[in-house]
């Protein structure tokens, strides 16, 4: 069976809402499917809100990559956020064409080059950042402070075990 795209929700196995019958009482979607659906809304929502700013949310995070840790790569960066190499590739493109974003070469490997913010890039991704805490906190408004640190405790446990490049802190 072939692998599903990042993209495709897992496939539930329950009735497709609530009131779908008989078995709406037994409704209890899998956590897997649950993660993805919020995911998928999340990410809508940070898209949407950073196309104000003429963001994509590829560009925006590795703006905050290079901003956090000047000389990251593109490669590096793609692994972080779960991206391909090609998106990235874009991204990176479209903030070095748009004077946001730096190449240069990386200091131990000439055949690397690390990405840099200009001036207009890192003031560009402190404004992006606070869009983002902005849909961050709307999104969260449903849950208390103790639910919403409970949340993201088990939420960073999770993405540790699945990918822990995107939590490991710059080298």
């Amino acid at each position: 069976m072939p692998d599903p795209s990042p993209s495709s929700p897992p496939s539930p196995s329950f009735p497709s809402s609530p009131s779908a019958g008989a078995g709406a009482a037994a409704f209890k979607p899998p956590t897997g499917y649950l993660v993805w659906q919020l995911g998928h809304a999340l990410g809508a929502r940070l898209e949407r809100a950073l196309r104000d700013l003429d963001l994509t949310l590829a560009q925006h995070n590795v703006l905050q990559h290079a901003v956090q840790r000047p000389g990251v790569t593109s490669a590096e960066s793609a692994r972080r956020t779960g991206v391909t190499a090609q998106s990235m590739g874009s991204a990176v493109a479209d903030l070095t064409e748009r004077g946001l974003l730096e190449r240069r070469p990386h200091p131990t490997n000439r055949r690397m080059l690390g990405l840099h913010p200009t001036q207009a890039g890192a003031l560009l991704a402190a404004r992006a950042q606070a869009v983002v805490e902005d849909v961050n906190a709307e999104a969260l408004a449903v849950l208390t402070p103790p639910e919403q640190a409970t949340a993201h405790l088990l939420l960073h446990r999770l993405v540790t075990h699945l990918n822990p490049d995107a939590l490991r802190p710059p080298s």
